[in-house]
Parts: structure tokens; C-alpha cells; sequence
């Protein structure tokens, strides 16, 4: 079950002025405090933001809708970010990245990526868990040609940073859809 949250439609609730645009401070910490209370409302283990109509999205409101969302998510809750374009996603990565944080992403154009501080183990792993699906360290280990320990320890890193679902020494994809 996910729960899927328009932010052009957030915005045009938040905003007196109709806007796109996610644009200064303030605007992002209202726009996240209407996320928070939708995620407080259910029970859906995977939130997605969809960018779909939003124009613009300045490092003030990366970091007050994505970063400071990922920061104050419990640990057992998800989020997607979905329909990003290039601007959109080099916004959100920079501010991710300078704080240590990493969402999944799905741009509007390509396949699920990694936004925000990663290297590239955990993203040739992420796309591996894409690619197979759920299973285990050995299992993706067999898969990348890499030793169980090293598949392990990438697979918990993703774990860690909420960009797969482990449950039991199984890992799977987040639910994109």
C-alpha cells in the first residue's frame, strides 16, 4: 500500500497566491507539515511525492520538504520521490548529499534511481535488487559476482538509508508503484 501525495496539490492548499513552485523556506515547512500529517493519517508503510506538476524546487525547499522529511520519517516508513525532472532532481541530490541523506527517485524520464549521498556499490546493488527482485545476500551476491560479505554489507547500507525493505534476511524493492 502506498500513499501517494501530489505536491501541486499540497502547494495550492498551503499557498494564498497560486503557485508551482516550490520555492522559499517557510513554503517548505508548511508543504512538510501537511506530508507529515497525511503520513501521520495512515497506515501505508511507503509515502510518494509526486513532482509531476511542480515547476520549479529551490535548496530552501529540498531541504525543508525532502531533507528535514527523510530526517524526521521513522525508520519502518518510506518515501519515493516520483516524477522529477533534471532540475528537480539535481536540487534535491545536491541538499541530500550535503547531508548525508539518500531517497529512491523515479525522474520522469528513465528508471528508479538514487538520489543524494551514495557511491556507486550501493547504486550497481539498489539496480540489482531492482533487476531480481526480493532475495537474499547470496542470492545478489550470485547475481553481482561479488562475495556474500560484500553483497551483505551493501545490502544493510540500503536497508539503513530506507531504499530497499528488509524483513527476516530477505531484502526487496520499494514499491514504485
Amino acid at each position: 500500500m502506498i500513499l501517494t501525495i501530489h505536491l501541486d496539490d499540497v502547494l495550492r492548499d498551503t499557498l494564498s497566491v497560486p503557485s508551482r513552485d516550490l520555492v522559499t523556506r517557510p513554503t517548505g515547512a508548511a508543504v512538510r507539515s501537511r506530508i507529515q500529517d497525511a503520513i501521520a493519517a495512515t497506515a501505508a508503510p511507503t509515502t510518494r511525492l509526486d513532482f509531476g506538476e511542480v515547476g520549479l524546487i529551490d535548496f530552501s525547499c529540498a531541504d525543508e520538504v525532502v531533507a528535514k522529511l527523510l530526517l524526521d520519517t521513522a525508520g519502518d516508513h518510506y518515501v519515493v520521490l516520483s516524477n522529477l525532472d533534471e532540475s528537480q532532481a539535481e536540487a534535491i541530490e545536491y541538499v541530500l548529499d550535503r547531508q548525508d541523506l539518500t531517497v529512491a527517485a523515479i525522474p520522469r524520464v528513465g528508471d528508479p534511481c538514487v538520489l543524494g549521498r551514495t557511491t556507486p556499490e550501493l547504486v550497481a546493488v539498489f539496480r540489482a535488487v531492482l533487476a531480481t527482485g526480493s532475495g537474499n545476500a547470496i542470492r545478489l551476491a550470485a547475481h553481482l559476482d561479488w562475495s556474500v560479505d560484500r553483497t551483505a554489507d551493501a545490502l544493510q547500507s540500503l536497508a539503513l538509508r530506507r531504499l530497499v525493505v528488509a524483513a527476516a534476511g530477505t531484502f526487496s524493492p520499494l514499491p514504485f508503484q
